[in-house]
């Protein structure tokens, strides 16, 4: 794996999976702050330099909902935490992994990510993502830092969700 270490709030039904499906599909905009809370209360204490780096969205999906919902969670993680939110991942596509097979993710993710900024090796690099279902994105986004010379890449999911 091209990340350390991973942190999962938890499985993608009930309630968190109501929550997540209104901010992502619903235009629930404010629930950003409610699904940020439950990435710190998983998180332990972070070292001072960690970055915080979101998953990037389509442009496409930005325009729909009228925001980039991971960008708004991994910032107020960052305030939280009084650390750094930066978007060093970006997506060289703009492929939709929504009913995307197993596979299709993969092949579709492996050529997604790059990262365009000079980074600090030593530097901690937290991925935030919302659901992560294959794991593809969060692999290939990690590795994306890795490539580009990220020796510490760790991850926080909100939910995971097996494919059916």
């Amino acid at each position: 794996m091209p990340y350390e270490k991973a942190w999962v709030v938890g499985e993608r039904d009930g309630p968190l999976q109501r929550l997540v499906g209104l901010y992502k599909f619903e235009r629930a905009k404010s629930a950003y702050k409610s699904l940020g809370d439950l990435i710190l209360d998983i998180l332990p204490e972070l070292p001072a330099e960690t970055i915080i780096v979101p998953i990037p969205t389509t442009q496409n999906r930005i325009r729909e909902r009228g925001y980039d919902h991971m960008l708004l969670v991994a910032r107020y993680v960052a305030r939280a935490r009084n650390l750094r939110c930066q978007r060093l991942v970006q997506r060289k596509t703009n492929t939709k992994q929504r009913q995307a097979t197993a596979k299709k993710r993969d092949t579709q993710a492996k050529n997604a990510f790059f990262v365009a900024n000079k980074i600090d090796s030593d530097t901690p690099y937290l991925i935030i993502d919302d659901v992560m279902t294959t794991g593809a994105t969060i692999k290939y986004a990690a590795q994306a830092l890795r490539d580009a010379g990220a020796k510490h890449v760790w991850v926080a999911i909100i939910a995971r969700q097996t494919l059916d």
